[in-house]
């Protein structure tokens, strides 16, 4: 079987871990994946002048690999090729599944959204709250997880002293507002316990307003250094606010530190609830002093953080481990 797989971008998360990371296991399974690469991304340019030249090059580079799809036996769609509009997504081949892993069927009304999943035969979404609001648009629905490679994802040494315990944040600059919105309790935590720093990874640094400079530190996103960075880590967290964007998200970075053996703390929003439910894996924080209490309690308690680390490794390698994503991924794409 032969699929062409349009994704928004090369350096998008979802193009690197919905589609990418599966080609080596589908390509054992029988199934020959191509990424429809471009040197443009589905992101406008953020100078609105830019924007048309964006365009038109864009479809340009795209309209080339439409035709070849019509070759292949399936076509994944992750999203607009033109962000927010429907334009040659209708000319590529069929069988044609749309997959989804976050709300984008927010964006203008969910116009877009609502006809990709129209013009598709299947839809692949990353979590039960995608699918609910796919069914209304198309009747075949499955549910996918992001997947995360338990080869490379593997947790660090185990010589990490007690005398500097890592609080981590992994994410891009557009979800900072979710980190910078538990400030106050992350500075209290950091306040409280000497031994504690923060630890964030992205593409630019967040603006704190009363964390003190000296218990924080920022390292540049890079992949080559991403599965280390994760590993430097000893608590991961993932706050986030309770809102229909966020409800969307597939709970990558939670999966991030428990490949890693590293304890969670997240909202208890969408998807994360569901990943906690798995085991005793990590805290749920919805409130300024529950993630004090659940940061201090894992700063103080190697042996908690040892054990929480360990069943969320497990639970990983159990149910979103690559190796077991990928025959569900085929079996979809059949």
């Amino acid at each position: 079987m032969r699929v062409a797989a349009f994704t928004p971008g090369r350096t998008v998360p979802s193009a690197r871990f919905r589609v990418r990371q599966f080609i080596p296991h589908l390509r054992a399974l029988g199934i020959q994946l191509e990424e429809m690469s471009t040197t443009t991304e589905a992101y406008p340019p953020a100078v609105r002048w830019r924007r048309p030249l964006w365009g038109a090059r864009r479809l340009v580079e795209i309209a080339p690999l439409v035709v070849r799809s019509r070759s292949c036996d399936r076509v994944i769609l992750q999203r607009e090729m033109i962000s927010t509009m429907v334009t040659l997504e209708p000319f590529t081949g069929r069988p044609r599944l749309l997959d989804v892993d976050d709300s984008v069927h927010l964006h203008h009304g969910g116009v877009a959204a609502r006809r990709l999943a129209q013009l598709c035969d299947r839809v692949i979404a990353g979590n039960n709250y995608l699918a609910e609001i796919y069914r209304r648009w198309n009747s075949d629905v499955v549910v996918l997880p992001t997947a995360i490679d338990s080869d490379v994802f593997v947790p660090g040494p185990s010589a990490r002293t007690e005398e500097e315990i890592v609080i981590g944040w992994i994410g891009t600059s557009a979800n900072h507002r979710y980190l910078t919105g538990i400030e106050p309790p992350l500075a209290a935590a950091l306040m409280a316990r000497p031994s504690l720093r923060l630890r964030v990874i992205s593409d630019r640094a967040p603006d704190f307003a009363i964390i003190d400079p000296d218990r924080w530190s920022f390292a540049k996103w890079r992949e080559d250094t991403e599965v280390a960075e994760v590993q430097a880590m000893n608590i991961g967290i993932m706050p986030l606010e309770d809102s229909e964007w966020a409800r969307g998200k597939c709970s990558f970075k939670m999966l991030q530190y428990m490949a890693c053996g590293l304890p969670v703390v997240v909202s208890p929003v969408g998807n994360n609830h569901e990943v906690l439910r798995e085991a005793l894996l990590g805290v749920a924080a919805a409130e300024p002093g529950e993630w004090i209490e659940a940061l201090l309690a894992l700063a103080d308690s190697p042996g908690l953080r040892a054990k929480m680390g360990a069943a969320g490794r497990s639970v990983i390698e159990r149910l979103y481990a690559t190796k077991v994503i990928a025959p569900r991924l085929a079996k979809y794409l059949a």
